[in-house]
Formats: C-alpha cells, structure tokens, sequence
C-alpha cells in the first residue's frame, strides 16, 4: 500500500502546527513554507481537517489555525479519514461482498491484503499526534537501523 499525498501532507501539516502553535494561531502559509508544500493544496487539505474537527481557524491579523484537541487525543487514523483517504490495500469496495474480478469473485490474495490494511489501520489509530511530534513512535522495528545501518536483520553475533 503506498500512502498518497494527501494523507502524508495532511499529517506533516497537522505535525507541524502541533508543534509551532503554542497555543497561538498558526498560518498555513508558514506551514507550506517549512513543509515545503503547496498553499493552495494545504487550504483544500485544512478546508477537510475543519470539517473534520481536527483544527479551528481563526481569522484576522495574526490568524491561521490551532488544533481543535489535544495532541494527545488526536490519533493519525483520524488526520487521513479525515482528508478522505481510504486506508485500504484491496481493490474492491470496502464493505462489498462483491469481488474485484469481473465475474464478482475475489482474488486469491483478497484476505491478505484486507488483513494488511486492517493492521495499517489499527497502527495508525494507536499513533498519536503528540507520539509523532515527540518522537516516540520508533519501536522495535528501529534496532534493525540503530546497530550501524544494518537493515533486515540484527547482525549475528
């Protein structure tokens, strides 16, 4: 599965406004400028996050955005749902017991690949927005990087 754009920008702009907001306002044309993304793509992604209820926007001199929660409660799953990016890695509707075949049936591989996308998820609900922005989501999937750049398996002692 290969993230799109729009969930990865939405959740490096929500990252970035976590921590530059400090309890003030933050413009957007800040964030595009420090994520080095579009301002035009970030109003349509925060236009989303504001139905979404994830930030507020305040306006006039000095205006821009705040979190609409703590970054604590906020949850990645809910940054990408909320730009209406699919978590999915199957190519049949969500839902569906229809297959992606043409003749309705599934793929050999369909519970594999429903399966992955279900663990994505889960995942990217039990990251928080302040876990990111404080760095806390490496795991054990870091000791591969942390002994010297060794990657795949820990080196044989």
């Amino acid at each position: 599965m290969k993230l799109s754009t729009k969930g990865r920008y939405a959740v490096m702009a929500m990252v970035d406004l976590a921590s530059h907001a400090q309890g003030s306002p933050v413009a957007l044309a800040d964030i595009a400028e420090r994520q080095e993304i579009s301002l035009s793509y970030l109003e349509q992604l925060f236009g989303k996050l504001r139905k979404g209820g994830l930030v507020k926007s305040v306006r006039g001199p000095g205006g821009g955005y705040l979190l609409s929660r703590n970054p604590q409660q906020t949850r990645i799953s809910d940054i990408i749902l909320a730009v209406d990016e699919p978590i999915q890695t199957t190519r049949c509707t969500p839902g569906s017991p229809a297959g992606c075949h043409n003749n309705k049936g599934r793929c050999l591989t369909h519970d594999l690949w429903e399966e992955l996308g279900n663990q994505i998820y889960l995942y990217l609900s039990s990251v928080s927005l302040a876990d990111v922005c404080e760095r806390r989501i490496l795991g054990s999937s870091g000791m591969f990087l942390a002994g010297g750049g060794q990657s795949g398996a820990v080196a044989a002692q």
